[in-house]
């Protein structure tokens, strides 16, 4: 790859991402804006999704900054931000919604989720030593270090995968949520919908980046196997 090329390429892989959060920001600031018909906060819509699903055990904590919200299944804790926490918006009954699918997923052992928990260990293992060993393996040309950093990276991108249909999941189950239970109407769920449908494409993102990165590396490490064998 020439430099030319290599320099697009890595204008791409960053407004990829970048891309993604924009319309993330740009969604949730709209719908931040518009109240839902019930009234009910982030806290209180969470709450009536938990316990219609008799997740009386999981509990509702606020939590600092912006768009921070997660499920935490240690602790069995859905952690909302405070715009979430507290407000009526639209987009707040959207991601409250989706940590509580979370939740649900959590409780009915859904498969992707549990595959993802395992996953974490080498996921990290991944994206903290992958590069250093990749291109600490061809300065030195180690083909067997290179090697194990881009099996590394691998998981990484393996982890990247399994998380989509686990987001997807999440925010199928929340759109059912807040509809069956009444908590937004026709007109408010197309607009939860385009909250949700935004904040998935970071996921989709972030894994098209790492197959992306994973691709450049298989690539080079045939180069290099060929160039040795020549």
């Amino acid at each position: 790859m020439g430099i030319v090329q290599y320099l697009i390429y890595m204008v791409i892989l960053m407004a990829i991402p970048m891309w993604a959060q924009s319309r993330v920001r740009r969604n949730y600031a709209k719908y931040s804006e518009v109240p839902n018909s019930t009234g009910l906060s982030g806290a209180q819509v969470a709450r009536k999704i938990l316990d219609d699903n008799g997740l009386y055990d999981v509990t509702i904590e606020e939590v600092s900054g912006t768009l921070t919200d997660h499920y935490d299944p240690s602790s069995k804790v859905v952690r909302l931000s405070s715009g979430i926490y507290h407000g009526d918006s639209i987009a707040g009954t959207a991601v409250a919604a989706h940590e509580v699918g979370h939740a649900i997923q959590d409780a009915t052992n859904y498969s992707p989720l549990r595959i993802r928990h395992a996953l974490v260990p080498l996921a990290n293992l991944g994206s903290s030593l992958s590069y250093i060993l990749i291109f600490a393996g061809f300065l030195l040309q180690i083909f067997n270090l290179a090697l194990i950093g881009v099996i590394f990276f691998a998981f990484a991108v393996l982890f990247q995968l399994v998380t989509l249909p686990v987001e997807f999941n999440a925010s199928s189950r929340a759109r059912d949520q807040i509809v069956s239970l009444g908590i937004v109407k026709r007109d408010e769920e197309r607009q939860a919908g385009k909250v949700l449908n935004a904040a998935a494409l970071t996921y989709v993102a972030a894994a098209l980046v790492a197959f992306m990165e994973l691709l450049r590396f298989i690539l080079m490490l045939v180069a290099s196997n060929n160039r040795d064998n020549n």
